[in-house]
């Protein structure tokens, strides 16, 4: 009997130009896998505005860098994803930003909402966190407004790993952003 064995289609950066655009999908490639997702629900994307305000005040504040919601990330092509929300500073703005407004390399800060279903959670805590501490995100963020928690990933020995869970009433602050201060409550509708 023969045995037909064949390697896993990996997705590209240029395969996304041959897709039909549709702007209620996002199309989002991680180590080759293409991830299919609908426009989030209401209240996913009332977190992400509150979150990307209150990061956009304090930049604005201290001028130290700039904040974005769903900006497109290339770290390679095969790795090019859509975060909900990104801080970066000016210096490294500067370096990363490509001709097409794009992002060629890590954000010092990724914020993702989680929307509810396995395999957007799965996305999001597990391929998305190894995309993101292997290409030097300093700080990465998990925001839950179903339970209202913010779960904080922090770089330690090259990896990002769980610093704290915290919740509503729990005050959110950055080595990453001198004097951000913000009650996690704020960030969730």
């Amino acid at each position: 009997m023969n045995k037909i064995v064949s390697d896993p289609v990996r997705w590209t950066t240029s395969d996304l130009e041959l897709l039909a655009t549709d702007e209620w999908k996002r199309y989002e490639i991680i180590d080759g896998e293409l991830f299919v997702t609908r426009a989030p629900h209401w209240r996913h994307q009332g977190s992400a505005g509150n979150i990307y305000l209150e990061l956009e005040i304090w930049s604005r504040s201290s001028g130290l860098g700039e904040t974005r919601q769903t900006p497109g990330i290339i770290y390679t092509d095969t790795d090019n994803v859509i975060p909900d929300v990104v801080w970066i500073s000016r210096e490294r703005l500067a370096q990363l930003l490509d001709d097409e407004g794009h992002l060629r390399g890590a954000p010092e800060l990724v914020v993702e909402v989680l929307s509810p279903g396995t395999t957007n959670e799965r996305r999001d805590r597990e391929a998305k966190l190894k995309l993101y501490s292997s290409t030097g995100v300093q700080e990465y963020w998990i925001a839950n407004w179903q339970l209202q928690q913010l779960e904080v990933y922090r770089r330690e020995n090259a990896q990002l790993k769980l610093i704290t869970t915290l919740l509503a009433d729990d005050e959110i602050t950055s080595p990453l952003l001198p004097d951000f201060r913000v009650q996690v409550q704020r960030f969730f509708c």
